[in-house]
C-alpha cells in the first residue's frame, strides 16, 4: 500500500515523476490513470493532476483574486480529490469532477472572505490574451486597432473590476464559459445545475457586466449571447 500523501505531496507529486512522465501522460488514457489512482497509485494520480492543475489554479485565482488563496484552494481541491478517488464513480469526467470540487471550495471561500479586500486580477488572471474573449463579448467583438490600445487597456481594467463585483454564482458562469471555455453541459455538471439554468444565469451575468461597463462602452455590447 503506497504511503498516504499529504496536501503538498499530492500537488507537487508530478515534479518528482521520471522524465518520461509527460510522454506517459499523453499515451495513457485518463480512464486507465483513474483506475490506477483508485487502486492507490500516487504516480497515476500525479499524472492526472499534471494535466489540469494549471487550469484549476487559474479558475481558483479568477474566483478569489488572491495568489496564495488560489494556491491553497488548488492544493485542497486535489487533496480532496485524492481522498475521494476510490469512490469516484465516473459519472462525469475526472477533470469535470475536480473542477466541481475546486469551484465549490472557491465559492465557500468567497462567502467566508466576501468582506476582505481582494487584490487586482491584472497580474496573472486577466492578461491581454486571457481576457480577450471576455472583452470581445462585452465590446462589439472586433479586435482593437493600435490607436485604440489605450482605451482597450482601460476597458480591461474596468472588466476586471466589474467581474469582481459580480455575485459568486454569476462570476462562476462567466469564468467557466467566457474565460475557461467550457460548454454549457460541462458547466452544468461543475455547478450541478440544469443546462437551462446555466444559460439564463450566464445571460444575467453578462447583462450585469454590460450595465456596469456602459459608461465605458457607449452602445456597444453585442456578441455576448453565444
Amino acid at each position: 500500500m503506497p504511503e498516504r500523501p499529504n496536501k503538498q505531496t499530492v500537488l507537487c507529486n508530478t515534479g518528482d515523476l521520471p522524465s518520461e512522465s509527460p510522454v506517459q501522460a499523453l499515451r495513457l488514457e485518463d480512464a486507465v490513470l483513474v483506475e490506477r489512482a483508485r487502486g492507490g497509485d500516487v504516480e497515476a494520480f500525479g499524472l492526472l493532476v499534471s494535466k489540469c492543475q494549471e487550469k484549476v489554479y487559474n479558475m481558483c485565482w479568477r474566483m478569489c483574486g488572491h495568489v496564495e488563496d488560489a494556491r491553497d484552494l488548488t492544493q485542497e481541491a486535489f487533496f480532496r480529490a485524492y481522498q475521494s478517488i476510490a469512490s469516484f464513480q465516473g459519472r462525469s469526467g475526472f477533470y469535470t469532477w475536480v473542477f466541481r470540487i475546486a469551484m465549490n471550495l472557491s465559492l465557500s471561500h468567497h462567502r467566508k472572505a466576501r468582506h476582505r479586500r481582494t487584490q487586482s486580477l491584472d497580474q496573472e488572471t486577466l492578461s491581454n490574451d486571457a481576457s480577450e474573449p471576455l472583452r470581445s463579448r462585452i465590446s462589439n467583438g472586433s479586435a482593437p486597432q493600435p490607436a485604440d490600445r489605450l482605451l482597450a487597456d482601460e476597458l480591461q481594467q474596468q472588466v476586471e473590476d466589474a467581474l469582481k463585483a459580480l455575485d459568486p454564482g454569476h462570476r462562476a458562469v462567466i469564468v467557466l464559459r467566457d474565460l475557461e471555455g467550457f460548454d454549457y453541459a460541462k458547466i452544468a455538471q461543475i455547478l450541478e445545475i440544469a443546462p437551462g439554468t446555466v444559460k439564463s444565469r450566464l445571460h444575467r451575468a453578462r447583462t450585469a457586466l454590460r450595465e456596469q461597463l456602459k459608461p465605458y462602452m457607449g452602445n456597444t455590447g453585442r456578441g455576448m449571447e453565444n
